[in-house]
This record gives structure tokens, C-alpha cells and sequence, in this order.
């Protein structure tokens, strides 16, 4: 092929990229719709799915519940229960600090929460906890403002650093999101706003993965469920867990 027409295609596409690039800026194009033209082809929406009910679920943002969460790492004010939301201020970032359930464990279970983040801000979901060290005895489920990027293993829907979702569902920042997660077992599944993202066997993760030094099917099968305080503000709300039979 001639340099002529190699230079006209190079050049077209630089051109096409200067025009996303105004649009975005502009805020006449969403960047998620920029990202799928330059990138992939289309994805699909996620919307969050609805409070669950029926027998078996224990709300723990409840007048009896909501008493129970504690920041258990040291005496900071880092989150507060009001109207059934759980708000955390994201007031610091080291050390990391986490809105825990104190009242009982979880083994077995499913999991619903709803969510919404500010602008930049992180946070996580740590399952099967344990309060001295949730990072490497636990899971997190990542919580980010991510919305329109592509997957990735420290993505909204992950399991941090470890499992990257098939999709990122997350909504725009200041939007409500859901969480669907079942454990049983070692078998661990995440929905994101309806759509099922991740399905996965910790027993087969044999050797450390990730930047993490414990291999996850080393990690406990019980323990508390937490919220991460990583430095911006969240909301969790609807929180409801129904613990399965081993």
C-alpha cells in the first residue's frame, strides 16, 4: 500500500478523535458512548434491581440493626445511619478504615445493597471478614466511580484485584447501584445492576492471585461483613442479607 492513502486513514482517524474528544468536552457525547466507538462495540445498561422480599432476609440497616455497625479499627467518626442510608464521610484514606456489622457472621448467604458514589470516590464490600484484617481474610467486592470504563480487576463489580466482571455496569456518580452477591461455599457470584458479572470457584485458587499473599481458597468461609472507608463519600442503603444452609 501506498504512504498516501496509509497517511489519509491515519489522519482521518486522528481527526474523528479531535471530534469525540470536543464532544465530550462539550458534554454533547457521554463518554461511556465515546469510549464504545473508539474501543468495542456496544455494551449492555445495567439498572439497579429491586429491594428483595419474602422470608429468610435481615435487614440490617433496621431500627434493631442499624445500632450494630461500628468503626472497630479506632474512635473516628467515619460514617453515620440516618433514614435507613448508611453515609460514609470519606473524610480520610490511610489507614483504611471499615463500617463493620458487628452482631453476627455470615457464612452461607445472599446478599442485596444498593449504593451511590461521588465523583472519584472508592469503596468496597469486604464478605467473610475478619476485623484485624479484612484485606487478606476476607473479599472485597469493589465499589468505584468508574462508570463507562472498560472491566477491570480493581473495577466496580470486581472481586479486587483478583476476578474481573465480565461487564462494568456501574451507574454515573451521585446514581444508585446494585449488588447481588451469593457465597456458598467457595462459590462466589456478583450481580451489578442486574446483570450477573462474575461466577467463580475460590477453591481452584490454589496460589496467591492478585497482590494479595493468601491463595483464596485459604480464606475463612465465615466472618463479618464491612464497608471500606477509601477516602470519598458513600451511601449504602438496603442491606439485606439471607443466610443459606452449608
Amino acid at each position: 500500500m501506498s504512504e498516501g492513502p496509509r497517511k489519509k486513514r491515519v489522519g482521518a482517524k486522528a481527526r474523528l478523535l479531535l471530534l469525540l474528544l470536543l464532544a465530550i468536552a462539550s458534554g454533547c457525547l457521554a463518554r461511556p458512548y465515546v469510549e464504545n466507538l473508539l474501543h468495542r462495540g456496544p455494551v449492555p445498561i445495567g439498572m439497579p434491581t429491586p429491594r428483595p422480599e419474602g422470608e429468610g432476609w435481615i435487614d440490617l440497616l433496621d431500627a434493631a440493626n442499624a445500632p450494630h455497625w461500628k468503626n472497630i479499627g479506632d474512635s473516628l467518626d467515619i460514617f453515620e445511619i440516618e433514614d435507613g442510608i448508611l453515609h460514609i464521610h470519606g473524610r480520610t484514606i490511610y489507614p483504611l478504615r471499615y463500617a463493620t456489622y458487628t452482631a453476627q457472621t455470615f457464612a452461607d448467604f445472599d446478599l442485596h445493597l444498593e449504593y451511590k458514589v461521588a465523583r472519584r470516590a472508592n469503596s468496597g464490600v469486604f464478605l467473610r471478614a475478619t476485623p484485624n484484617d479484612p484485606v487478606n481474610r476476607g473479599f472485597e467486592v469493589q465499589v468505584l466511580d468508574d462508570f463507562g470504563k472498560r472491566p477491570s480487576k480493581n473495577g466496580a463489580g470486581a472481586i479486587y484485584d483478583v476476578v474481573t466482571p465480565m461487564y462494568n455496569l456501574s451507574r454515573p456518580a451521585g446514581e444508585w447501584n446494585s449488588l447481588d452477591i451469593t457465597a456458598k461455599g467457595k462459590q462466589i457470584s456478583v450481580t451489578l445492576n442486574g446483570w450477573k458479572v462474575i461466577e467463580c470457584d475460590f477453591a481452584k485458587m490454589t496460589e496467591p492471585i492478585g497482590k494479595f499473599p493468601v491463595a483464596y481458597t485459604n480464606l475463612p468461609l465465615e466472618g463479618n461483613l464491612a464497608l471500606q472507608d477509601h477516602g470519598g463519600e458513600v451511601w449504602y442503603r438496603n442491606i439485606l442479607v439471607r443466610p443459606l444452609a452449608p
